[in-house]
């Protein structure tokens, strides 16, 4: 059988969807959180940035891949004018149930009901030429075949459409020996105080560590078909997000 990585263990491929999920399900309740100590607050620029370069427009149909709480789709409903438009279709989606249910109730919270349907990404469930735009923000270094799930995500845009993907990727070499510490030693004492769960955040430091980097994420992209694919490396390269274009 097949081998991938899980952080740094080597395991069958198979597995490492199942392994994902307990991850997540581990951390869906403390996510947020989580995720503003971990950054200290930059994914909300990070994510800032990503919904500014979607240009998402009134009538639009959009999809956020591994949405987790919510926060893109909320962003592009307002962008798309869903509820007010009749062609706009703005959709929350993730692998995970847990995940799913909280950016559900968030949204809910925000008075905006959404469609969410969960799915892994390497079987996207719409046709193809379907959606304006898809976006996943810190999503795809988690998926298995990372070049069959952008396959299907340039499947399912239009001529014209763009993918966005956020993700973390490798900084620039004066960070290293930082960015190292507080990885291995801050984020996973992080996780035991915050969520009562190291191996979780010491699971998603070393993730991002087995990432491609900007280039090589890039040529993936290029690989699978994209006919263009823009690059923005952001914050010493911490985090990079990639804009695939299809003709």
């Amino acid at each position: 059988m097949s081998k991938t990585h899980f952080g740094y263990q080597s395991v069958d491929e198979a597995e490492k969807a199942g392994k994902v999920a307990e991850v997540f399900h581990s951390v869906a309740s403390k996510y947020d959180v989580m995720n503003d100590l971990m950054s200290f607050g930059l994914h909300r620029l990070w994510k800032k940035v990503t919904i500014a370069r979607a240009q998402v427009r009134p009538g639009q149909k959009v999809l956020d891949i591994a949405g987790g709480t919510g926060d893109l789709a909320a962003a592009f409903a307002r962008g798309a004018d869903w509820g007010h438009h009749s062609e706009a279709q703005v959709w929350l989606s993730d692998i995970n149930a847990s995940m799913l249910g909280v950016g559900r109730d968030r949204l809910l919270d925000q008075g905006v009901a959404l469609p969410c349907v969960q799915f892994d990404a390497e079987k996207i469930p719409f046709p193809a030429n379907h959606f304006d735009v898809v976006t996943v923000a810190f999503g795809l270094r988690n998926m298995t075949h990372k070049d069959l799930a952008l396959a299907e995500m340039l499947r399912v845009i239009k001529p014209g459409g763009r993918v966005l993907v956020l993700e973390f990727s490798k900084p620039d070499a004066f960070l290293g020996p930082i960015y190292d510490t507080y990885s291995f030693k801050v984020l996973p004492w992080l996780g035991e105080k915050i969520a009562q769960d190291s191996e979780s955040y010491r699971y998603l430091a070393e993730s991002i560590r087995m990432h491609p980097d900007a280039q090589a994420l890039t040529d993936i992209m290029l690989g699978v078909g994209f006919d263009e694919v823009d690059t923005h490396r952001m914050t010493g390269g911490i985090v990079a997000l990639h804009i695939g274009i299809k003709y």
